[in-house]
């Protein structure tokens, strides 16, 4: 056995690959040219470029309407503005997301109700039942790491009990379900398309729907009388108030960023294809570790992993002695020399953060998240523990399949798995005992070994 680099050995990379095996986004000239002509003209603050890419990104999206945004908080909070989320109200949210997705309902008077994720981290529809009350007012899908929710199963809940279902698809633009663009099956979709996205346009967010109400509401809420005047019909509860935001927000896109995008729009999905040639090539080669399982959908049903946003591999520290994630992820660094830095469990469970717990925005004495509710949903939290004995850990997120340098890091997590038992000592974060997952995962892992 070689010993580990975090122990003192050899690392196992200690070259840098060429730039193009992780450098995103792809900026060529074309992009730059774009972008210099926002700048030189001086249009940042106007509409007519912006209003062209909402019609190319609803197109290939495949709805009816598009609405750029600052980001895709603020055009998540339009999403929840739409369908006239209010005081009182609760929305079922994952609770393994960023908080993006869903802390500004805290500031519309609603209550976040969080809901379990299965070991895909993925919103699990078995949990979403246990979740529904009679303020119950929408269901926020989570495509998560670029992983496409069951869609099937939470359309059919949210239609059995009359809910708005809003999409997160901030992880995976270009992502289907069997078949189908994520971002096409709720009532009102929003997603962000900041720098560090597979769909990467500087900073901003879209929303997209194909009911003319709910775009007509969002296009209030940040929008005002330079960007809706040619928009807003005679809708009695819009119609008077066209010259100010309703949200009390400028949500207005830079249009050096809606230029971009244009121009980013162009080549996307080819170059999504490229990073999935790359992705599952490597992953094809990881799942054989035991304890390993890489994230990732079953292509043979036209499902899809857009741009593979945030690439993750779900880690069951039963495999390794109980070595905790952090541990692993450390060895993994320190193999790489600089060039990947893997990191464990994505984003906190936000029912585990204290916004979620104590915060007050109103100043009224009382937790915002219950503040208008009658009942403490925070209670709710307590059927939680799944998601909190999850465990992943990152992969290198590739953009071109070089299969040279992708068997090079394809070593790396063989030898610290292989090597795990070293590892144990000193490790302040061990895993006691036994964790929960799906009985079929459970099942499929132990036919690697």
């Amino acid at each position: 056995m070689s010993k580990l680099a975090l122990l003192g050995g050899k690392k196992l990379i200690n070259s840098k690959p060429a730039e193009s095996l992780f450098k995103w986004p792809i900026i060529t000239q074309e992009d730059i040219d774009a972008v210099v002509d926002v700048v030189k003209n001086n249009r940042f603050s106007f509409t007519e470029i912006t209003e062209q890419f909402q019609v190319e990104f609803a197109e290939w999206i495949g709805r009816k309407h598009a609405l750029a945004f600052t980001n895709g908080t603020m055009s998540l909070s339009a999403a929840m503005f739409a369908i006239g989320l209010g005081m009182g109200d609760e929305i079922i949210c994952p609770t393994k997301t960023y908080w993006g997705s869903i802390s500004q309902a805290s500031c519309f008077g609603a209550s976040a109700v969080f809901c379990n994720i299965n070991d895909k981290l993925s919103m699990d529809p078995d949990d979403i039942e246990r979740c529904i009350t009679p303020r119950t007012k929408a269901i926020m899908v989570v495509h998560y790491i670029a992983y496409p929710c069951d869609m099937d199963r939470i359309m059919e809940i949210a239609n059995k009990h009359n809910l708005y279902v809003i999409e997160d698809v901030s992880h995976a633009q270009g992502s289907k379900y069997k078949g189908k663009k994520c971002g096409t099956f709720g009532h009102i979709a929003a997603m962000s398309l900041m720098s560090t996205k597979s769909f990467a346009a500087g900073e901003l967010g879209i929303l997209v729907t194909d009911d003319r109400k709910l775009y007509e509401r969002a296009l209030a809420y940040g929008h005002y009388e330079r960007n809706n005047a040619n928009y807003i019909t005679d809708s009695e509860d819009l119609k008077n108030y066209f010259h100010i935001a309703l949200g009390g927000v400028k949500g207005r896109a830079n249009q050096t960023s809606t230029a971009l995008a244009r121009v980013q729009l162009k080549y996307y999905d080819e170059r999504c294809e490229k990073i999935r040639a790359a992705m599952n090539y490597f992953y094809d080669q990881i799942e054989k570790i035991p304890g390993l399982s890489p994230i990732r959908v079953d292509e043979s049903d036209g499902s899809c992993m857009g741009g593979f946003y945030s690439p993750m591999i779900s880690y069951y520290p039963e495999y390794f002695g109980g070595l905790s994630s952090k541990r692993f992820c450390q060895a993994i660094t320190a193999e790489c020399d600089g060039t990947f830095t893997c990191w464990e469990g994505a984003n906190y469970n936000l029912h585990t953060h204290d916004y979620f717990k104590t915060f007050d925005f109103f100043g009224v004495g009382k937790p915002s998240r219950i503040a208008f509710n009658d009942r403490d949903v925070r209670e709710d939290d307590k059927a939680l523990a799944p998601s909190d004995n999850l465990y992943s850990v990152s992969a290198p997120w590739f953009k071109n399949l070089d299969k040279e340098w992708i068997d090079k890091f394809v070593e790396v997590y063989k030898k610290v798995a292989e090597n795990y038992k070293d590892l144990l000592e000193g490790d302040d974060d061990k895993i006691q005992g036994g964790r929960w997952h799906g009985a079929e995962n459970a099942e499929n892992q132990q036919k690697k070994k």
